[in-house]
């Protein structure tokens, strides 16, 4: 175990970077963290106490000011969440997404190298790097990649990178490749999110419908507070490794919508219109990922599942609506 007390966090406006700054804060760390301007004022920006939390109003890309950081305080660890994270976004901008998905996770490793070798990486990877028609079902460690949209490939990129300075350099740094993680922090672009606001929404009388895309679609979820957990775990194994980081079983839209309007006594068919521009293209084997080596390596285990994670989630979206 590192017993360097102090991280930065990279990206840490996130719900990662939330549930992350609590954990270790609740540890004694120190901990510094990158993020936006745009982003300070976000309802994810964690507060600690005083002298927990150093806040810098800069990107992933400010390489400079990340050279600086890393060579004064020699962090016991860096965990990079930063950069583009909406895929259909990632049509639209694919060289802003090259470069802070992958190109910029070069740059971190290299100033590791130089600046601070025994600081611990973790990369935060994606399911989207095995693509929306994987080789397999469901996916572990071993599977090929098949991206098949530009953040995918930035990811599958960065986790390339972060392998080479492994086994050339003997960095500790990994990778944990994550599968759909949701919380009551997720952003209501995401769609758990936008079911949960809308089923407490329509619950106060405060919307009318909803309007989703397919409904069958199915995806692998857990709750975002466990998969942090897990980073935590990678991070303070004895060896570096590269982890599946996923719940290893699949629910459609259509069961985010029984739990969620379920919870609050409606039922979503009332509710719920398929609106055709919203639909993904047809989708081959489903993203499903297999966690068993960090169960069995790193002793990892879900605290919250599915049905749990989406009343909680409406829950709070009550709470704020009430407000």
């Amino acid at each position: 175990m590192c017993k360097n007390l102090a991280a930065l966090i990279l990206g840490i406006g996130g719900q990662d970077g939330f549930f992350l700054s609590h954990l270790l804060a609740n540890r004694g760390y120190s901990i510094t963290g990158f993020l936006l301007p745009r982003d300070m004022t976000a309802p994810t920006v964690p507060h600690l106490p005083n002298g927990n939390l150093k806040l810098v109003d800069t990107g992933i890309c400010d390489y400079l000011s990340l050279r600086r950081i890393v060579a004064d305080d020699k962090p016991g660890f860096i965990f990079n969440f930063a950069g583009v994270s909406f895929i259909p976004y990632s049509w639209d901008a694919p060289r802003e997404v090259e470069k802070t998905n992958g190109y910029a996770v070069g740059e971190i490793l290299q100033i590791i190298r130089e600046e601070s070798p025994k600081t611990r990486f973790f990369q935060a990877c994606s399911s989207e790097m095995f693509g929306h028609n994987p080789k397999q079902s469901p996916q572990n460690e071993d599977t090929p990649f098949n991206p098949d949209n530009p953040y995918g490939s930035s990811k599958v990129f960065a986790y390339h990178l972060t392998k080479n300075y492994r086994e050339k350099f003997g960095i500790f740094a990994c990778s944990g490749i994550l599968y759909n993680h949701e919380s009551e922090w997720r952003p209501p672009r995401f769609v758990t999110r936008k079911i949960t606001s809308a089923a407490a929404s329509i619950k106060l009388g405060k919307q009318d419908k909803l309007e989703l895309g397919a409904l069958e679609t199915v995806r692998d979820w857990s709750y975002a507070g466990d998969i942090v957990n897990a980073m935590w775990l990678m991070m303070n194994a004895d060896k570096p490794k590269d982890y599946v980081l996923a719940s290893g079983k699949l629910h459609a839209v259509k069961d985010v919508l029984e739990t969620a309007f379920g919870h609050v006594g409606l039922d979503w068919r009332d509710y719920t219109q398929v609106e055709e521009s919203l639909k993904r293209e047809p989708e081959g084997l489903p993203l499903c990922g297999d966690p068993s080596r960090a169960r069995e390596e790193l002793g990892w285990q879900r605290k919250m599942n599915f049905e749990s994670m989406i009343r909680m989630m409406v829950d709070k979206d009550l709470e704020r609506l009430r407000a």
